[in-house]
Formats: C-alpha cells, structure tokens, sequence
C-alpha cells in the first residue's frame, strides 16, 4: 500500500488592507448621510404605512466598520409573532481600495455581499447606490 506523499508549498501572507484616512471617513460620512436624508429616505420610508402587518423601513443609516462603509435599513416588525421588534439589515457596502477608489457590494437574497463593481470613485458609488436597482432597501 502506497503512502501519500507531503509536499510543503511557499504561502506568501497576504498584504494588509489598506488604513482609511480620517479625512476620507469624514467626507465619505458626509455624502452617504446626504444621499441618505435627499434620496432614499424620501423614496423607501412611509411615515405611516398603510399595511402594518408587514415589516416596513423605519430608519436608513450608514456606518464605518474597519475600511467598509455600510448602508444599512432599520425596519419595524410589527406582527404578533415577531421575535424582534426592530431589525437592521445592510444593503450596500462599499470597501476602501485606495485614495478614493471603492469595490461596491450590494447583499444578495443569499445572505451574503457580491461585488459588481470594482475600482470605483466616490461619485461613481453614489451614483450606483441612487439609481440601480440592487442597491435599495
């Protein structure tokens, strides 16, 4: 019986993501909150919704983890079953590549974010985040 052979290959560590500048942070801040308060609040949140069996959008938002920037959707569950009242889901992300340059994430029905566009600007995201499609809420 033959016995399997180990063989050792070089596995270089993979270089460190790169540190976002605080002034990007502030400036990235600043246009998502602004396209948030602009754009998507009007277009996605009713005041009172006419249907509240449903869960519906409350609140949208944006936060910095590490060199992602998330936008994310607080939503009211308001069924006798809910195990939460409240839930917060993320729909867009954008990772911090280099000096203004972002990869742009949208969550897929999986669970899980799915890149579609690479190397983008800051006014490139924004763009994308206001009018495709898979970027709402």
């Amino acid at each position: 019986m033959a016995k399997n052979k180990m063989y050792w290959f070089y596995n270089p560590p993979k270089p460190p993501k790169p540190k976002v500048p605080e002034l990007m942070k502030i400036e990235v801040k600043k246009v998502g909150d602004e396209l948030i308060e602009s754009v998507l609040k009007p277009k996605f949140i009713e005041p009172n919704p006419k249907e509240k069996r449903f869960n519906y959008i409350v609140d949208i938002f944006t936060k910095w983890y590490r060199n992602y920037f998330y936008f994310y959707a607080k939503y009211h569950s308001p069924g006798p079953d809910a195990i939460e009242p409240f839930f917060e889901t993320g729909f867009a992300l954008m990772e911090f590549v280099s000096k203004n340059r972002f990869n742009l994430s949208y969550m897929r029905h999986t669970g899980k974010w799915w890149e579609i566009y690479p190397d983008l600007t800051l006014d490139e995201c924004m763009n994308a985040i206001r009018e495709e499609p898979h970027f709402m809420p």
